[in-house]
């Protein structure tokens, strides 16, 4: 018989000896230096996997809990201070630093599953997230790790960006992600955006073969929408806005440049009519301004403002 892999060997650590994670302490580096880790480890008693035992539960006291928890969040914000639409890079570090501040309730609406946005993958599906200075000192505060160039720095993979900041994010607790929930309208009230109208994103997607599945509503003090660029879900703060007439136009973005368009998505973020706020891509739909590629700059330009 062949030789089977010390994994599954009884005599391996892994049917043995629980070993914790190490502890490491990345440092930012700059290119062609080693980064400094340090590194702390202990060992648990041992224990027999064969003999383990999750603790016992009935099923339907999962379903209670999770139904619970959200219908609670529901109720809470059904009335908030922020909802933020779009949970991209520009949407999540809007909320982190809004939520700074633990009096600002701060829901946030995103249609996908997994929320993100593009963020997860730099351009072309690589990995690679490059980060144009000075926007590296947002880095430096969720203390993610990078190769330090002259005027930019690369994140060796984006998603370590997107999954540091949602950890500390959703860790808030006036902080509440709606995921697989889309913002199907906005509620104006006065000629001012008091809210959002939502809906499950799979209703979202198949109104045209159901019959009546009316939406519910967030009101907030502030909407602001992320929703990217233009796509079959991409700017829709904003072409709303046109549709209803409250704007005269969304002309588009421009083709890249990226020098002029990082610089105009932090200048060009603003109040665009009374309660609601636009920020990242979806500032150069309505301002025609050249579209870009790297996230952080837009992520940069919620902080500053």
């Amino acid at each position: 018989k062949p030789q089977r892999l010390a994994l599954f060997d009884s005599s391996s650590s892994f049917h043995g000896t629980r070993l914790a994670p190490p502890s490491l302490r990345f440092l930012s580096v700059k290119s062609g230096a080693q980064p400094f880790i340090s590194e702390s480890a202990s060992s648990s008693q041992p224990y027999d996997l064969k003999e383990f035992r999750f603790e016992p539960i009935k099923e339907s006291i999962v379903s209670r809990e999770m139904t619970r928890r959200y219908m609670m969040d529901m109720i809470t914000y059904a009335d908030t201070d922020v909802v933020i639409v779009g949970a991209g890079s520009a949407g999540l570090s809007c909320a982190y630093e809004l939520s700074k501040n633990p009096s600002v309730q701060v829901a946030i609406i995103e249609q996908s599953v997994s929320p993100g946005g593009g963020a997860w993958l730099g351009g072309q599906l690589f990995s690679a997230m490059v980060v144009r200075k000075p926007a590296h000192v947002f880095l430096n505060e969720l203390g993610i790790e990078y190769d330090e160039q002259d005027n930019y720095v690369v994140i060796k993979h984006a998603a370590l960006f997107t999954s540091t900041i949602m950890s500390k994010l959703l860790a808030r607790p006036n902080v509440k992600l709606f995921n697989a929930v889309a913002a199907e309208d906005l509620i104006v009230k006065g000629g001012r955006v008091g809210g959002v109208v939502t809906n499950w994103a799979l209703v979202s997607m198949n109104h045209d073969t159901q019959s009546c599945m009316d939406p519910n509503v967030m009101e907030a003090k502030v909407v602001v929408s992320s929703c990217g660029h233009d796509g079959p879900f991409g700017a829709t703060g904003v072409k709303r806005l046109k549709s209803i007439g409250m704007i005269d136009s969304v002309p588009g973005m421009k083709a890249l440049d990226m020098n002029a368009a990082e610089d105009a998505i932090v200048r060009l973020t603003r109040e665009i009519v009374p309660g609601m706020i636009v920020t990242g891509m979806e500032v150069a739909e309505i301002d025609g301004s050249p579209r870009m590629v790297c996230f952080l700059l837009f992520v940069y330009a919620c902080i500053l403002y």
